[in-house]
C-alpha cells in the first residue's frame, strides 16, 4: 500500500500535529474582509516520526543562491550553515522546526519556522501549498509566484531562500516580517489614518518596489495594505505574487531637461540666472503588458479591469493611488454599500471625491491630493505612470525631499504600533518647515557659544 509518510492526508496536512497552545500571529492575518488569509488558533509543529529519511518519496530542491544585495543577510549564513551539515549539501524540510501557524489563504498555509541545530536564531516564513487541492488555474498562480520570487533581489521584496517540492506539496521559504501588515497598523491609528509624513514614507518604499517589479516586466495586480508587510526595522516588504503576470519590457535611457536658478555667492536675487541641466533617466515600464483576467481586491480594481476589456501596467498605478488615498483617509475612495456597489462606482464616470478632514490644510495634503487625482484618472492612457512608470511619479511634489538612492536607509516614522528596530538609519524625510526649524536651532546654538550672528535661513 502506497503512503505519503511526509505529508499525510489529515485535517492538519503537512504532517503537523495540533498543540494545545492557542497562540496566534497577525503577521499574515488581518481582521479585514479583504484579506485572503484567515486567523488560526492552532500552534503547529513537525511530526518528527513522519519525516523518515528512508522514504521513497521524491524530494526536489531547487538550488538557490544568495543575491548580491542580500549577501550580508544573516539568514543566508544560517542557510549555509544548515546545508553544510546536510549529506547532499541541500536544504530539506527535516532541517526546519515549525514554531506556529501564521495564516491560511486560498493557495496554502504559512508557518513561522527556524532552522534546527542553528545558533543564528533566524526566523523564516514557510509557505506550503498542497497542489492536489488546487485547480489548474490556481496551480498556474503557484508556479508564477515561485518563478517571480526566484528572481527578486530587492530590500522591499521577499527573498526566496529555498524552494522545496516534496510529494504533492510546494514549499517556499521566505522572509518573516514580525511587524504585521500595514492594514493592521492602520487599524491602530486614530481614524484609521496615518500622518502625511508616514504616508510619504510608506508610499515611497512601495513605489520603489513596484518600479523594480515593472523593470522585470512583472505587473503586480494585488497592491493593498494587507499585502504590505512590515519588517522588524519598520521598512516594508510586498507579499503575495500569485496574481502577477509577466510581459516584455524594453529598458531605455531618456534625457530630461531641468531648469534651475543660479545665484551669486551672496545669494542676491538681483544677480540670479536661469540655467538648464540635462538629467538622464532610466525607464523600464511594461507598456505592452496586456491581460483580460479579472483578479485582485474589488476596492483596488482599476476601471479597465472591471469592464473586462483588457488591462496592462496601469492597474498597478491605479492601485497605488487607492493605496495612498486609504493611508491618508482610512477608507478607499469608491467603496460602496456592497461589492457590486463598489464596482459600479469604479466603472462610473465620476471622479475621485475627498472627505472633509480637519487637517486638509496641513503641509503635504494638497500635494497628496494632486498625486491621487493624477493616479486615479480612469483613462489609463492619461494616468500618471502608465507611460514612463515610477520615473514620473517620483518627481511629483508629494515626494519632494526624498533622496531616492538613500531610501532604504531612512528612519521609519514614529507611528503607534510600528516596530522600529533601527541601526545606522539616516533621518526620515522632513518637510521644509522642519528643516528650517532645525537650521534655526543650530544657528541659535552657535550664536550663543561663539558669538556668531550669521543668519542661516
Amino acid at each position: 500500500m502506497d503512503e505519503d509518510p511526509i505529508f499525510p492526508d489529515t485535517d492538519y496536512d503537512l504532517s503537523f500535529t495540533s498543540c494545545t497552545s492557542t497562540t496566534t500571529d497577525h503577521t499574515f492575518a488581518s481582521s479585514s474582509a479583504r484579506s485572503s488569509l484567515t486567523r488560526s488558533s492552532l500552534n503547529l509543529s513537525f511530526n518528527e516520526s513522519r519525516l523518515s529519511t528512508t522514504t521513497t518519496t521524491t524530494t526536489n530542491n531547487t538550488p538557490l543562491h544568495d543575491r548580491p544585495h542580500r549577501k550580508s543577510d544573516p539568514h543566508w549564513s544560517a542557510i549555509k550553515a544548515a546545508t553544510a551539515l546536510s549529506s547532499d549539501g541541500s536544504l530539506h524540510l527535516s532541517h526546519l522546526k515549525l514554531v506556529r501557524h501564521l495564516g491560511s489563504g486560498n493557495l496554502g498555509r504559512v508557518f513561522l519556522c527556524r532552522l534546527k541545530d542553528c545558533d543564528h536564531g533566524s526566523n523564516f516564513a514557510l509557505k506550503v501549498v498542497d497542489r492536489n487541492a488546487l485547480t489548474n488555474k490556481k496551480l498556474s498562480h503557484v508556479e508564477m509566484e515561485a518563478q517571480i520570487l526566484s528572481t527578486l533581489d530587492h530590500p522591499f521584496l521577499p527573498t526566496l531562500y529555498a524552494h522545496l517540492e516534496v510529494s504533492h506539496y510546494t514549499c517556499l521559504l521566505i522572509d518573516y516580517c514580525p511587524g504585521g501588515d500595514l492594514h493592521s497598523l492602520l487599524r491602530k491609528q486614530p481614524g484609521f489614518r496615518l500622518p502625511v509624513d508616514a504616508v510619504r514614507f510608506f508610499a515611497a518604499e512601495v513605489l520603489v518596489a513596484l518600479e523594480y517589479l515593472h523593470a522585470l516586466g512583472v505587473v503586480y495586480r494585488d497592491l493593498k495594505p494587507e499585502n504590505v508587510l512590515l519588517r522588524e526595522d519598520g521598512h516594508i516588504m510586498l507579499s503575495d505574487f500569485d496574481l502577477c503576470f509577466k510581459s516584455d519590457v524594453v529598458p531605455k535611457l531618456e534625457n530630461r531637461i531641468l531648469s534651475k536658478t543660479r545665484y551669486n555667492c551672496f545669494g542676491s536675487p538681483k544677480n540670479r540666472s536661469q540655467i538648464q541641466e540635462t538629467v538622464p533617466e532610466f525607464i523600464a515600464e511594461p507598456t505592452t503588458a496586456f491581460s483580460k483576467s479579472c483578479v485582485g481586491t474589488h476596492e483596488y480594481l482599476a476601471p479597465e479591469l472591471v469592464t473586462g476589456n483588457g488591462h496592462g501596467n496601469g492597474v498597478d498605478w491605479w492601485a497605488f493611488g487607492i493605496f495612498v488615498y486609504e493611508l491618508l483617509n482610512g477608507t478607499t475612495p469608491f467603496k460602496g454599500a456592497s461589492k457590486e456597489g463598489t464596482l459600479r462606482n469604479i466603472a462610473s464616470t465620476s471622479n475621485v471625491q475627498f472627505p472633509h478632514v480637519v487637517d486638509r490644510g496641513k503641509e503635504g495634503m494638497a500635494e497628496a491630493r494632486d498625486l491621487i487625482e493624477k493616479l486615479l484618472i480612469k483613462d489609463p492612457r492619461r494616468r500618471l505612470g502608465c507611460t514612463r512608470g515610477a520615473t514620473d511619479i517620483k518627481i511629483h511634489p508629494f515626494f519632494n525631499g526624498i533622496k531616492w538612492p538613500l531610501i532604504r536607509t531612512y528612519r521609519p516614522p514614529v507611528v503607534r504600533g510600528l516596530l522600529r528596530k533601527t541601526k545606522g538609519d539616516v533621518g526620515a524625510v522632513s518637510s521644509y518647515k522642519e528643516r528650517r526649524w532645525l537650521w534655526k536651532g543650530i544657528s541659535r546654538y552657535f550664536g550663543k557659544n561663539t558669538g556668531c550672528k550669521r543668519n542661516l535661513n
